[in-house]
């Protein structure tokens, strides 16, 4: 097991230090993602274009690159904003009190009553197209988790003889909540993001992919997925190399995740 556990750490590890670098700079790695060619239109991978060209002529690989940056930096905005506010709602509501705790609850429990997938289509459409529109929708879909995940851990922080002792000492609620519930709810939030992402990974390609994301030219993985489809015979590699690059980041944090959750028992 704790062979696994490392091999987990070092691939999974690894893998999210390599998209980290890529989406932080991929024009250390790729050229122009909307450079056209129309003369190389839909050519096969090649030395020259290591994953072919695209129906314009644009460099398949280049576009994979960058997308790195628009999809990864998407999801993660998304979680952070989920993490923010969901933890800090359930944090509240498992500190606060019964009333808060059950309006809290219930809202949660209503949003999480909704398929992620169904409730994504739901929220983009009404907020229409664009990176900060996907983030709002990302972020209210997973906002609920990240409250059960507090609220939970708050509830278990409120019993404990710490928070008796800051009472006694004269901190008022707020303070013992902010300056020491919280501190000890945090590890427990950050665990779930790296839980999420892979999860949000998919919803935000498949958002993407039904054109209720990142609107073209953005070399959004998802949005590659889509503008692929009707070139699926005559150039799979349009929508093969977008798709691996999906599946690896979602298997990285997905390794990295469990990882975590091994070293955390």
């Amino acid at each position: 097991m704790m062979r696994r556990g490392r091999i987990e750490w070092l691939l999974g590890g690894g893998l999210v230090l390599i998209f980290l670098a890529i989406s932080i700079a991929p024009g250390l790695f790729a050229g122009s993602p909307d450079a056209v060619a129309v003369t190389r239109r839909l050519e096969a991978p090649s030395a020259e274009f290591w994953f072919g060209t695209d129906e314009t002529g644009r460099d398949v690989y280049a576009r994979v690159v960058h997308g790195a940056g628009s999809t990864l930096g998407i999801v993660a905005s998304a979680i952070i904003l989920a993490s923010l506010l969901g933890g800090s709602l359930g944090a509240l509501a498992g500190f606060a009190g019964r009333l808060p705790d059950l309006i809290l609850s219930r809202a949660a429990d209503a949003l999480l009553a909704f398929p992620p997938i169904i409730l994504g289509v739901v929220l983009a459409s009404t907020l229409g197209t664009g990176a900060g529109n996907l983030v709002l929708a990302l972020a209210i879909i997973y906002a609920p988790v990240f409250f059960r995940v507090a609220r939970a851990a708050a509830l278990v922080e409120g019993g404990r003889a710490y928070v008796e002792a800051a009472r006694t000492l004269g901190h008022g609620e707020w303070a013992v909540l902010t300056r020491h519930v919280a501190r000890n709810v945090a590890p427990a939030v950050v665990l779930q993001c790296v839980i999420l992402f892979p999860l949000a990974l998919q919803i935000q390609a498949a958002l993407g992919f039904l054109g209720l994301g990142v609107p073209p030219p953005s070399p959004d993985w998802g949005a590659s997925l889509q503008e692929s489809r009707n070139y699926l015979t005559v150039a799979p590699w349009l929508a093969i190399y977008p798709g691996l690059a999906l599946l690896l980041a979602a298997l990285a944090t997905s390794l990295l995740g469990r990882a975590l959750q091994a070293g955390g028992r």
